[in-house]
């Protein structure tokens, strides 16, 4: 039998009730980690409470919840190996529709909340190591919508690295396809953006998100991995 990929760490994972945040939680589960799920919809996180995982109730863009999360994981735990950045929101809407209070609720979700947790993170993570794996989107890589910040400090031994996937099927994306004029239509759309012909999987994301957690990628910091079918290399 093979060692367990994340045997003895302790993960947090923030938007952890379904879609990427679920498939990575319970890939995390499956590899040993000890996990710590926080999202908006902790009561979805009951199955994990049965399995032994702390959950928590989080607004990602809450500066002071940030410090009690981490310190209720310290105090669970000891120690904190990975936190991924996942929480996410999306608003559908162009440049002449989308009102300000809009934007600014998306880019404190997208954006801000990814800062508060890679601070934190590091403040738990300094003088022991860690991974910091930040959930962003193609639309990072190929200019459109927003890039998240990227921190590492060097002598902390904290490796921070983010994941770009298109569309995959998620229950943001279902949504997103269910208030379209025509969803068969966008739904295929979706699928022949890339070359695969299909969209992505959470399970299939969360498998590079284990990646970057274990010690497999010791030697991977500052890095780009893009999940996303072949649609920004045509």
């Amino acid at each position: 039998m093979r060692p367990a990929r994340l045997g003895g760490k302790v993960a947090l994972i923030t938007g952890s009730a379904g879609g990427i945040g679920g498939a990575t939680a319970a890939l995390f589960e499956a590899e040993g980690a000890r996990l710590a799920l926080t999202d908006l919809d902790a009561a979805s996180l009951a199955p994990f409470v049965e399995r032994g995982a702390l959950t928590l109730s989080q607004d990602v863009t809450d500066e002071a919840r940030w410090r009690e999360v981490i310190d209720a994981v310290l105090k669970r735990h000891g120690q904190l190996d990975v936190v991924v950045n996942n929480a996410a929101m999306a608003i559908v809407g162009n440049i002449e529709n989308t009102t300000l209070a809009d934007w600014r609720k998306t880019q404190a979700v997208n954006s801000e909340s990814v800062f508060l947790g890679c601070r934190e993170a590091v403040r738990a993570m300094k003088g022991r190591g860690g991974s910091i794996v930040n959930i962003s989107s193609v639309a990072g890589v190929i200019g459109d919508a927003q890039s998240v910040d990227y921190c590492a400090r060097k002598g902390y031994r904290i490796r921070c690295n983010s994941v770009h996937p298109s569309f995959t099927r998620t229950a943001m994306v279902e949504g997103f396809i269910a208030t379209a004029r025509n969803p068969k239509r966008v739904r295929e759309g979706l699928a022949a953006a890339a070359p695969l012909g299909r969209m992505g999987e959470a399970s299939e994301v969360a498998a590079a998100i284990l990646y970057l957690a274990s010690d497999e990628s010791a030697f991977t910091t500052g890095a780009e991995i893009v999940v996303d079918g072949g649609l920004t290399a045509q």
